[in-house]
């Protein structure tokens, strides 16, 4: 599983002692407003959701396997977040106030927490960089290819696989519509860049962002990274 876009050197499950699972059924509400654990996902995937005053929200990240969320507990401060099970999942979880003395115990761990937030942080970039960049057939393309860096595996054809995503769910990542991300999909899927099912989406990540830099796109390092002469 690609689970970061590289190797992390610190990594905080390193550092991190072992908790209760717990399962959350499909659809569920994790936690709703403020977050008061860092979590990690043992099995499934959790959508994380930013929440506006007037109730509208917008897809922070998809968080798979061995992935972390919660880290707003980190800081102290009020957040409006929601985290939702997509799948059946199972969690660790740490409160701040067990990760603070660890941290004391293990400095690597706050070295960790921080590269963890710095990549966090990069990749919302990418996500506003386009959004503010880029017209939707980009975006819908960009968003793939970083959705795929997430949460796919290595397939023998060069694709990366990922379980499947609904329509809806993947324009709630790009910040657009459902009926046109299933047009842009059905388009990218005559290119032969993308092939899917109800439980699969393979992406061809090289070819897609060959396409991409043929409109002004350019790739980093094997990630979602953006430079645009526009922007």
């Amino acid at each position: 599983m690609n689970r970061r876009p590289f190797e992390m050197r610190n990594d905080p499950l390193n550092y991190l002692p072992r908790r209760p699972l717990v399962e959350y059924a499909k659809g569920r509400v994790i936690y709703s407003g403020d977050c008061q654990c860092l979590y990690l996902v043992a099995a499934g995937r959790v959508k994380l959701s930013s929440m506006a005053s007037d109730g509208c929200e917008a897809v922070i990240k998809i968080v798979p396997p061995e992935g972390l969320f919660g880290e707003s507990c980190l800081v102290g401060a009020p957040v409006r977040e929601r985290a939702v099970a997509i799948d059946r999942v199972q969690l660790m979880a740490w409160r701040r106030d067990e990760i603070e003395p660890q941290i004391e115990r293990e400095p690597r761990l706050g070295l960790a927490l921080i590269e963890e937030l710095v990549l966090a942080a990069m990749e919302m970039q990418e996500r506003i960089q386009a959004m503010a960049s880029f017209k939707t057939p980009e975006r819908v393309m960009l968003s793939l290819v970083q959705l795929a860096q997430r949460l796919g595996r290595e397939t023998n054809d060069g694709s990366l696989q990922m379980p499947g995503l609904t329509h809806h769910l993947i324009a709630e990542h790009v910040g657009t519509s459902r009926e046109i991300v299933s047009s842009q999909m059905s388009r990218l899927r005559q290119l032969g860049l993308v092939r899917y099912t109800r439980k699969n989406i393979d992406v061809y990540c090289d070819a897609m962002e060959d396409v991409l830099r043929s409109r002004g796109v350019s790739f980093k390092a094997g990630t979602a990274a953006m430079a645009s002469a526009r922007y």
